[in-house]
């Protein structure tokens, strides 16, 4: 680090090892005490003459938001792999470079989505629901079974870092793996996965469907009824992706009727605030947004988000730009 350090401000506290690597190698304020709204954050920026803006999806720049960005900032990084919460193009054309923090979150997304495979197929709600209200008798052998998750073919849309990482624990469970991508993999990737350009054909032969792409801002979903009946019925949804990429109608029809086992979710259309319907079902199993939630991964995401306000701060290439 340079003898003069950088300033920056962050809109959330970070994990303790990157609040410390914070106070030693840069200037800043004390972390926030619940997280900075954007017109907080824009306030601070010029307050603090701050060089770098880190930014969740609690703060979003967009529109009017970019063009109030202090010209001291040089760099709004993205302490999260998606860019939904900002306009990239309109931050570049300003001449603000930014970055994100992808390839740190591959494997606990990765765990999170075969949890939520594992609870939604075994109705770990409903059991976990059982149990706190004291159980209280035995199950009878056909009572609340589950779908055995072993030997099932596992569908996978999107198939980037965190889609072959569960394909990769997938294999695990003798699962049968097909995708859908916007390009076929190269068969070192695919490691034996089947390929199906076309979703509409892969979807009759999912047991399992997991979805994991980004969303684009103010398209339809991907998930809507007449997909959900291109399903097997008593098959299972996953999402630990886009809230966007479900219709949420459509899913609480399917899950209602049965065509649907079952679902395990991560995320939502309304975060932090989930459909109530959602939420009144048995057959979902439910987690609020946490793809990242360890130690290891926040502070990793973190640390990478320092890097590149550290490189940036000395001439250096970013290690993880966003371009386009």
């Amino acid at each position: 680090m340079p003898s003069e350090k950088p300033s920056l401000i962050r809109s959330v506290r970070l994990p303790p090892a990157v609040e410390k690597r914070i106070e030693t190698d840069f200037i800043a304020p004390s972390p926030p005490d619940a997280p900075l709204d954007t017109a907080a954050m824009l306030a601070l920026a010029e307050k603090q003459q701050a060089f770098a803006m880190l930014v969740t999806h609690h703060c979003p720049l967009k529109g009017a938001d970019v063009a109030a960005i202090p010209d001291c900032v040089k760099l709004v990084a993205t302490v999260s792999v998606g860019l939904d919460h900002l306009d990239v193009p309109a931050l570049l054309a300003r001449g603000i470079k930014v970055s994100n923090t992808p390839g740190v979150l591959t494997d606990c997304n990765a765990d999170l989505t075969m949890m939520l495979i594992l609870a939604a197929c075994r109705r770990a709600a409903e059991y976990y629901t059982l149990m706190k209200k004291g159980w209280g008798r035995t199950l009878e052998m056909d009572e609340m079974l589950g779908v055995r998750v072993t030997g099932k073919t596992l569908g996978i849309v999107g198939m980037g870092r965190i889609g072959q990482a569960v394909a990769h624990r997938a294999r695990g469970f003798d699962m049968k793996v097909l995708y859908h991508n916007r390009r076929k993999l190269a068969p070192a990737q695919e490691e034996g996965a089947t390929y199906f350009e076309n979703l509409e054909e892969m979807l009759p032969h999912c047991n399992i469907l997991t979805l994991h792409m980004p969303a684009t801002p103010g398209a339809p979903p991907l998930m809507t009824a007449r997909m959900f009946g291109l399903l097997p019925r008593g098959s299972v949804l996953v999402n630990a992706a886009r809230g966007a990429l479900v219709d949420e109608t459509a899913l609480l029809d399917a899950l209602r009727s049965g065509h649907l086992f079952n679902a395990g979710l991560d995320v939502y259309q309304n975060e932090p605030t989930p459909n109530p319907s959602l939420l009144a079902l048995p057959n979902i199993f439910m987690t609020p947004h946490t793809g990242s939630a360890t130690v290891e991964t926040r502070t990793a995401m973190g640390m990478l988000s320092l890097d590149n306000v550290a490189a940036l701060a000395t001439d250096k290439p970013l290690p993880t730009p966003v371009t386009a």
